[in-house]
């Protein structure tokens, strides 16, 4: 397989994210890849409500609130963003699947995505890493919910936004 030139990965900010992301670096080092971490958002009602009733101001406030969390989720994981990496944080408006696909169109490119959470709730979780793994054009790699990171805040809350990993 040829080395992927960059290595997109779905960041949500929750704990189990973290280690997704760690992986993802690890990747990144590996290959001498660019570190590409995907904060995706939603509007609060969903995107057919923000459709018909669109606030712009509104959408730019919950766009810089994706940035700022995309911001500390890099910090969390890593104490900052990796000084060893190039890295292109990208903040999309949209479903949290066809937005990473959307980043990942490239053959090269690699997807690191989480398989979600475990138990009753899983099929809920793990649905971006399925539609993700069926429908993606590049190489994906799904980590385990069960891994942990190596860093990171065990009290931090995921908030309204999307669950991407």
């Amino acid at each position: 397989m040829a080395e992927s030139t960059r290595v997109i990965v779905g960041v949500s900010g929750s704990r189990r994210s973290a280690a997704v992301l760690q992986r993802a670096a690890a990747e990144a080092a590996r290959r001498g890849a660019e570190l590409v971490p995907v904060m995706a958002w939603t509007p609060v009602g969903g995107e057919s409500a923000y459709r018909t009733h669109p606030c712009p101001p509104l959408a730019a406030a919950w766009a810089q609130a994706a940035q700022a969390r995309l911001d500390q989720a890099l910090a969390e994981a890593f104490g900052g963003y990796p000084a060893n990496l190039r890295v292109s944080p990208v903040v999309i408006q949209g479903e949290v699947g066809p937005a990473l696909l959307q980043i990942a169109d490239r053959a090269d490119d690699l997807l690191v995505v989480g398989t979600g959470r475990r138990g009753l709730l899983r099929p809920l979780f793990a649905r971006v890493s399925r539609y993700c793994l069926a429908r993606a054009t590049c190489a994906v790699i799904s980590v385990p919910a069960e891994t942990e990171p190596t860093t990171g805040n065990p009290r931090r809350g995921r908030g309204h936004f999307a669950m991407a990993a």
